[in-house]
């Protein structure tokens, strides 16, 4: 089985290992891939037609995404304080 994760570089790539971390397209967020919020909105047809995968979190990162307020909340209150900079 092949998983098409999304690159550091944005462009996506097929690889044999599922990714470490999930994303949503349209807000650019990334986060974990059991993350309750994500998981809620994947009920969702659009949600998860939007959904975009990472190999590791250096990769979405790069790729320009920032991380879950819910899942990833240490990661967000730096992203946040960095950005309000």
């Amino acid at each position: 089985m092949t998983y098409t994760l999304l690159g550091a570089d944005g462009r996506t790539f097929e690889s044999k290992e599922p990714g470490e971390f999930g994303g949503w397209r349209p807000g650019k967020i990334y986060g974990r891939l059991d993350c309750p919020n994500a998981l809620k909105y994947l009920e969702d047809e659009k949600y998860a037609k939007s959904r975009v995968f990472f190999a590791d979190e250096a990769s979405a990162v790069s790729a320009g995404y920032r991380p879950c307020f819910f899942c990833l909340r240490e990661q967000y209150v730096a992203w946040k304080a960095a950005s309000a900079s």
